[in-house]
């Protein structure tokens, strides 16, 4: 830096103090402010407490300090997230209270803040709010799957909101770099649990204006962005990539997306790109969430075949080894390979021990048994989330699993599922089914799925490769 331009130290220890000072007001600011809250609260408490013979333990853990608020060792202040986190917590308690004792809170007697922006109602629920995560990778089933979803009419779904955070944030894969993704999807995948919406905007290319987009993923997945009132008036001469398909919008207006995300009973999204279960501990812990993880796999052999089909500039080298008839192939692919089945597998395992922060919040699905018996595993899985399944989702799976014939495309989701989850059998070579069983052998045990010791056992149709298992879900 030029000499000449360096910052007297007066002034450098000015700027500092003015700077502390700030946090420390921003703290204290928050402090009234909670503490302006409770007292609001306690008024409504004393209002009934002619009702009550004691006061409720409820209160005194409410009233009493927070450890949320508390400085840390070294008197540094906590961030401005856990502060927020901290009084969300503290107000859902409080409201919580308020309605145990028969009384509405203080806000919602009252109306809103003066001033403030108004959030959308939501419709009563008949059950709490849920939120569920259809946690997979590409090539299971996680699209079909996903539909059981977004045709109930009272859910919010998200078709893979991630892939723009993919898109837009580099990350090498392994080590340190493999969690730091993990921890964004995570806080993304909060967000929008939360219905922030506008969270994508910092990761949608190009950037929107005015919280209009015409570049989310697959809009077209998600039928809540493509019905009233999400679905704007058409504007001419304005190309959306990703568009509705069963009618004409207009660009998608992230903000009527989030309004109606608040309207909804229930909401749900699909990722492929949440490998490590353990990361969602926060958000099984967010008392906000409510969260119902279901995690979705299927056979690696009918994975990697179907993958060599969708995403085929992927693996040439596959292509090639298989082709030329060579004896060994790329071990970096083999490592790959065995290690994104040892994540899954993982994630399974510690699932299905079911730890105190996941206890009842986890299912694991194999997609061969929603595609054997789709309207079962339908109501299995709504019977986890604790969501009532409605007769539209049992119209839509009638029709739409069993097709005369498959619909069109490596997307669709119209298909005779009973028949069409094996087809991979009769088209893998017995040399690549090999790689993969010693590849996936432990994840394959886990999940129920027999290897075949030769090319004769894989094609035949009277040989089932799978192990009866039942549900796997946990409670």
């Amino acid at each position: 830096m030029d000499k000449g331009l360096a910052v007297p130290q007066d002034c450098r220890d000015f700027l500092h103090s003015l700077r502390m000072r700030s946090k420390y007001a921003l703290f204290l600011a928050f402090v009234v402010v909670v503490f302006v809250f409770i007292e609001k609260e306690n008024k409504i408490i004393s209002r009934v407490s002619d009702k009550l013979k004691q006061i409720p333990q409820s209160l005194a853990d409410a009233n009493s300090t927070d450890p949320a608020l508390i400085l840390t060792e070294n008197a540094s202040l906590l961030s401005l997230s856990e502060l927020d986190s901290a009084f969300s917590q503290l107000q859902s308690r409080l409201r919580n209270l308020s309605l145990q004792l028969g009384v509405e809170p203080l806000a919602e007697v009252q109306g809103q803040g003066q001033g403030e922006e108004q959030k959308p109602p939501r419709p009563p629920a008949a059950t709490p709010r849920r939120h569920v995560l259809l946690m997979a990778t590409t090539r299971t089933g996680s699209s079909f799957v996903g539909e059981f979803f977004n045709q109930q009419g009272n859910i919010f779904y998200l078709f893979e909101p991630l892939w723009h955070i993919e898109r837009t944030v580099a990350f090498e894969p392994g080590g340190a770099n493999a969690a730091g993704s993990a921890l964004v999807y995570r806080d993304v995948l909060k967000q929008l649990f939360l219905c922030d919406l506008y969270v994508l905007e910092h990761f949608i290319s190009p950037v929107p204006e005015d919280h209009l987009t015409q570049f989310m993923f697959r809009r077209s997945s998600s039928r809540s962005l493509c019905e009233d009132p999400v679905c704007t008036p058409l504007v001419e001469k304005v190309f959306e990539k990703y568009h509705c398909k069963n009618r004409r919008c207009g660009p998608l207006n992230v903000t009527l997306a989030a309004e109606a995300c608040r309207r909804k009973e229930h909401m749900a999204l699909k990722a492929v790109r949440i490998r490590q279960l353990e990361f969602l501990q926060p958000l099984a812990e967010d008392p906000r969430l409510d969260l119902r993880v279901i995690q979705l796999v299927r056979d690696p052999r009918a994975v990697m075949a179907s993958r060599m089909v969708a995403f085929a500039g992927k693996y040439e080298s596959w292509k090639k080894w298989l082709a030329e008839g060579q004896d060994r192939l790329r071990e970096d692919e083999v490592q790959r390979l065995r290690g994104n089945c040892e994540s899954i597998r993982r994630s399974a395992e510690l699932g299905l021990r079911q730890p105190a922060w996941l206890r009842g919040r986890y299912m694991l699905v194999r997609y061969e048994d929603v595609a054997r018996q789709p309207l079962q595993k339908a109501r299995e899985m709504y019977g986890f989330a604790g969501i009532p399944l409605t007769a539209q989702v049992e119209d839509w799976i009638q029709k739409n699993t069993q097709a005369t014939r498959d619909g069109s495309g490596i997307y669709s989701t119209q298909k005779n599922s009973s028949e069409q989850f094996e087809k991979w059998r009769f088209s893998m070579p017995f040399k690549l089914a090999q790689v993969v069983q010693a590849a996936c052998g432990p994840a394959m045990r886990l999940f129920g799925y027999k290897l075949v010791q030769d090319a004769a056992a894989l094609t035949n149709r009277s040989v089932s490769l799978l192990e009866e298992r039942g549900t796997f879900w946990v409670t």
